[in-house]
């Protein structure tokens, strides 16, 4: 999860990088240019940006990063980012907290989008009182769409979320369905019980099909895309989720053996909570096109690998803010490659960083989850 702090004063400055010191995830401060001490541009290495209009700088930045932390009233906030909302679906997490660090607000997408858990561990870091507001959270139900955000699922129709939380808060048990032809089935299956959920395997054809004493229970239902039925022929009361491509971004040094780029694609996975099974495809540059460690690993996953120019690879770290390394900028002429090649896999629909990029012995691994 990449993540932006916002400062306006200097008190809120110093509680943005107590944040970021604190975070595993990458966080980049912005700070405004008024109350910016003169170390900050030396700062600009360490995560540290200033802008001079607050409202500039959210509208740049507010599609680039899974979530938005604000040091500042929350009127403030609301009225910043209400021109550049979507949808639950698409918008970034957004967190408020006063400068003084004891309260934080969970504002926007408190379960898809993650604000209520980066709500809870950035006010651990700083002992600071929690906000949550969703109804699910305050009357300590569970939500299927925060169990949907933990594993990695995509829910529509968007409208039946509201219908299966409604009948959450009414006492109303979900019961969950898995399509048994999907490769991680059981992973499925196991982490919902371990949440003390209600989940079965089914066929494809049994699905959607409930018998009349079935009818009138709210049903989550884990199925692929092709499978989806159109929107008239489901039922009221089921929601359907569906797994997330999951996007491995590699680099390596030239001849790096199959064996390391292998390797530190498993341990890339763990780190996440997964295995490579997971991976749905890999990412790199044109550069690597030949690089028969990158080729020989996609073979063994049985996945495909893109490789992507420097125009298309700029583009991503421009959209994205990414960081670029010097060293690689002059090797191979682009200073990002493998959070660059995956944001460029996932296409226009975006992505959510599931690890940053991270160094093992002569490969770098970038995950990220397609929205």
């Amino acid at each position: 999860m990449r993540l932006a702090a916002f400062a306006l004063t200097a008190k809120a400055y110093e509680l943005a990088k107590t944040f970021q010191r604190s975070l595993d995830n990458p966080m980049t401060v912005y700070v405004s240019a008024k109350v910016a001490p003169p170390t900050v541009a030396a700062e600009t290495g360490a995560g540290i940006k200033t802008f001079a209009k607050l409202e500039e700088a959210v509208a740049e930045t507010f599609t680039a990063y899974d979530g938005l932390v604000f040091i500042m009233a929350a009127g403030i906030v609301v009225r910043t980012i209400a021109p550049l909302l979507q949808d639950k679906l698409q918008d970034p997490a957004v967190v408020v907290f006063d400068e003084r660090g004891q309260h934080g607000i969970s504002l926007l997408s408190g379960h898809i989008g993650g604000a209520n858990v980066l709500t809870q561990q950035l006010c651990q870091a700083v002992g600071a009182s929690p906000v949550i507001t969703t109804a699910t959270d305050v009357n300590q139900c569970q939500a299927p769409d925060a169990l949907a955000a933990k594993l990695c699922l995509r829910p529509w129709p968007k409208v039946r979320i509201r219908t299966l939380n409604s009948a959450v808060l009414e006492g109303q048990e979900v019961c969950w369905r898995i399509d048994k032809t999907l490769p991680h089935s059981v992973f499925y299956k196991r982490q919902l019980e371990q949440a003390g959920q209600t989940a079965e395997l089914c066929v494809t054809s049994q699905c959607l099909q409930f018998c009349a004493e079935e009818k009138d229970r709210p049903w989550a239902v884990i199925l692929s895309e092709p499978n989806l039925p159109a929107l008239p022929e489901l039922p009221q009361n089921v929601l359907c989720l569906t797994p997330r491509r999951l996007i491995a971004g590699v680099g390596c040094r030239r001849g790096t053996p199959a064996a390391l780029v292998m390797g530190a694609l498993d341990m890339a996975c763990r780190m996440i909570g997964r295995d490579r099974s997971f991976i749905d495809a890999l990412a790199s540059t044109v550069v690597k096109r030949h690089e028969a460690g990158i080729l020989f690993a996609a073979d063994s996953l049985a996945r495909p690998v893109h490789f992507y120019d420097h125009a298309q690879l700029q583009a991503m770290i421009a959209r994205y803010q990414l960081e670029e390394s010097d060293f690689v900028k002059e090797n191979i002429g682009i200073g990002n490659v493998c959070e660059a090649a995956a944001y460029c896999c996932v296409g226009e629909a975006g992505g959510r960083l599931a690890l940053r990029k991270t160094k093992f012995e002569k490969v770098t691994v970038a995950l990220v989850w397609e929205k």
